[in-house]
């Protein structure tokens, strides 16, 4: 992944996510037949349809929960048929669920360092001795994740527990978490479901700004055309 950084901004070059003809079935039931569709680098791709028509699906299908029964996904020269979530992941793909899936006891700023993890690229005797390489990651995932709270404006919360805090600002905090993996692709499944007006506007304000401040490209599902 290339990063551009301007002014204290990342943006992002993204690899081109490619969808052909993806069948899912279970038993006789066909979830998605023959979808196909690009993904290209700095755009909102907006998937809109009635509950049950496979949109979750098909993003289960991108981010590994899911493989497809027929078709192809490819990122790049990646091919992500089989792929585990954790591969896809490891690609540059995050994703925020439409059921938050937080770690309620824990605070904003833990939550969000958890998605660093698969960056702290060092062993168990470094972390115990937590000098060199290892103190110099942590302190650049760290940085990292302090970006996103300030982004996110989640600097309120940052020691809070999630589970003490509104549902709005936990699905924003689910934001968070996604862009804290430092994506080239977000996953956005139904992000301001169940929220209010005020939220509804605050959550479409950060995506616009990670549109446009961050350059990176979005498949964004919502079953309302006016949320």
């Amino acid at each position: 992944m290339n990063i551009i950084h301007k002014n204290n901004v990342s943006l992002v070059s993204m690899e081109k996510l490619a969808i052909s003809d993806v069948t899912l079935s279970f038993g006789g039931l066909k979830a998605l037949s023959n979808v196909s569709l690009d993904i290209v680098p700095g755009l909102i791709t907006s998937i809109i349809g009635p509950n049950g028509a496979g949109k979750t699906s098909l993003l289960n299908c991108i981010s590994g929960f899911y493989h497809p029964t027929s078709g192809d996904i490819f990122f790049g020269d990646h091919k992500l048929n089989k792929a585990s979530p954790h591969q896809v992941s490891s690609l540059g793909i995050a994703r925020a669920f439409q059921n938050i899936e937080l770690f309620g006891g824990m605070t904003v700023l833990d939550n969000l360092l958890l998605a660093r993890h698969q960056n702290l690229k060092y062993n168990f005797f470094q972390a115990l001795l937590y000098y060199g390489k290892t103190s110099r990651l942590e302190a650049e995932n760290r940085a990292y994740v302090e970006d996103v709270i300030d982004f996110m404006e989640l600097e309120p919360y940052r020691n809070k527990t999630v589970g003490s805090l509104s549902y709005g600002v936990q699905k924003r905090v689910e934001l968070g978490r996604a862009l804290a993996m430092e994506p080239e692709l977000l996953l956005l499944d139904e992000p301001v479901a169940g929220m209010n007006l005020e939220e509804t506007e605050d959550m479409a304000r950060f995506i616009l700004d990670i549109k446009e401040e961050l350059g990176i490209a979005m498949i964004l599902v919502e079953h309302d055309r006016q949320p």
